[in-house]
Order: structure tokens, then sequence, then C-alpha cells
């Protein structure tokens, strides 16, 4: 598909949907669910998950002074809309260290979906790694074969071609698969690489103290946050339970939210919504665009991903929200 044809069918479904959302929106005043990653100021940041705190800041007050605010999980037939409601993926450190003291300072509910994996260890996610190894200023051989894709790297360009290409890869990959390429790309590389404390996940802790706050609510995000259309039906129980029953062992708490990893409709099945309700769930989210109605199966909620912008970017961004 062409950059043309990709913005004319952009258009053209905002043309269609838009009328239709409108009107439904009249019929139902609905939910609009945002989902952040982090709150942080990063030199480099290739997958954009960062807002800085004074953008944070700025949005929040924003939401709160224009929306009724709900929490994720709560029954939003008896709340006022439309309403708006925050949540968080991964749990990343910066979570604690710069989202709640906001959080907390604005009043504003929000859900933290945690990837249980990396807690207490130090570590951060796979694709921080993968940026060191292909994105730094480091000599690298001008060319890498991993067998199901090959890549040059003698430009800037090139690099972040092959950083691209390897996420796309590692997103369908399971854990093993996944390792196992970093492995060779280390290898290849011929640099070991130490987590940077910049993007590791919370220690046990920093999540509890996080849970113990009145604004927050906790939610399971799998292990190894692997996509769960990648795994067999045993392995994606497996991801979705234990994320669940480890966090209701570290905080004391029942666990009641999912949120699937990636989030797109091909990111999880039909089965991984079974699961999620057999596992004791009341709602999921996922993270394509659109307004949650009274209609709206809750394991499947959508949810609109917001970026770095400044608030009268993410004002705007809002109100076209509200009918994508």
């Amino acid at each position: 598909m062409t950059a043309f044809a990709g913005r004319l069918s952009e258009a053209a479904r905002k043309l269609v949907l838009t009328p239709i959302n409108r009107l439904l929106n009249r019929l139902d005043a609905p939910v609009l669910v945002l989902v952040y990653h982090r709150v942080a100021t990063l030199a480099s940041d290739p997958e954009m998950l960062a807002v800085t705190p004074a953008n944070f800041r700025a949005q929040m007050k924003y939401l709160k002074d224009n929306f009724p605010l709900v929490r994720f999980e709560a029954d939003w037939a008896g709340t006022p809309k439309p309403a708006i409601a925050v949540t968080f993926d991964d749990g990343y450190a910066d979570n604690l260290l710069e989202a709640l003291p906001i959080v907390e300072e604005l009043a504003v509910p929000a859900t933290f979906f945690v990837t249980t994996g990396n807690i207490g260890t130090g570590q951060e996610f796979w694709w921080h790694e993968l940026q060191r190894l292909i994105l730094g200023t480091h000599k690298l051989p001008p060319h890498f074969d991993l067998g199901t894709g090959s890549w040059g790297t003698v430009t800037e360009v090139k690099r972040r071609v092959m950083y691209d290409g390897l996420v796309r890869l590692m997103n369908d990959a399971t854990p093993r698969q996944r390792n196992e390429w970093l492995s060779r790309v280390r290898g290849w590389a011929e640099m070991e690489t130490a987590p940077n404390d910049r993007h590791r996940s919370m220690t046990l802790e920093e999540l509890r103290i996080l849970a113990g706050s009145r604004l927050v609510t906790i939610g399971a995000h799998t292990v190894s946050h692997t996509r769960l259309a990648a795994l067999s039906s045993s392995g994606q129980k497996e991801e979705i339970m234990t994320s669940k029953q480890q966090l209701e062992t570290w905080i004391g708490r029942e666990i009641r939210v999912f949120s699937y990893p990636f989030g797109r409709r091909s990111d999880y099945t039909k089965e991984s919504m079974t699961l999620c309700r057999e596992a004791g769930f009341i709602k999921a989210a996922a993270n394509f665009p659109g307004q949650a109605h009274s209609w709206t199966e809750p394991f499947q909620i959508p949810r609109h991903l917001v970026r770095d912008w400044p608030v009268e970017l993410f004002a705007e961004k809002i109100r076209g929200f509200w009918t994508r």
C-alpha cells in the first residue's frame, strides 16, 4: 500500500466512522479509555512510550478540569458520562517515581497493568536491549542475517530498518524464540549489555507502594509481555493465570482487570478473552481506537494511546478520540 493509499484509507475510515460514532455517543454517552506506558524524560525513545512529567501533569490537569474521571474496573453504568479512564501498561519504575505523585496531586484515578516477569529483577524489557545493540553509535558488522530476515547496518537509516524488522519478528515470537534471537544479535554485535536502570521495572516494594495509593488499581499484563496470539492455549493460560496469581500474592488483594500485551485485535484471540473471563477478570483492555459503550464487549475494551503531546495538542487529540 502506498503512503497516499494509506492516507486515503484513513481519511475514508474517519469520514464513515465519525458521523456514526457521533450518533452512537448521543444514544449512549461513552467512556474514553487512555493508555500510557511511561512518565519520563528520555534522551532516546524509539518506541515513543514516554510522556515527560511536565506534559503528563498538564494532560492530567486538563482531564481533571474538563471530564468526569472514572476507574477502569468500575461499573460505568452508574457514572456520569462522557467520562475518561486513565491506564498504564507494563510496570515501569517511573510509574511510581514520576506518574504517581502527579496522579495523587491532581486526584486522578489510574489503573496500572503490570507485567510480572521483570518485577524485582532490575531487568528491562527486551526492546531496550535491542535498542542498545542496534541503534547505538558503536561499530557493527555491515550485515546481519537471522534466517527469517537480513539487514544492512552501514547507515543510521539501515540500523533503524533492522531494529524495526526485529521488533516485528520478536513481537510475534514465543519467549524462548525471542531470547534465542536476542542471544544471536548479542553474539553478532560482539556486545554484552548491562540493563539500563533508567528502563527498569518496579521493585516489589515499589509495586506495593504504588498499590497502596487509594487512587490506584493494579491489573495484570502477563508474565513475559508476549503476544498471546503467538502462544498455545496452555501457554496463554499460563501467562494470564500466573500474572494474576503473582500480583495477588505480592499485594494481597484480588486482581480483577487485565490488559493484552500490544493489544491490537491480531495480538490476542477469542480464546484469550475466554481465558481471561475464566480466570476471574471482569474486564480486559485492548489497544485500538474506540469508545466504551454499554454494549461494548468487556473483554475487548478499546483504548487510545497517548504520546508526549503538549496540552494544546492533547486537548485536540481528545476531541478527536470521541469520534474515532
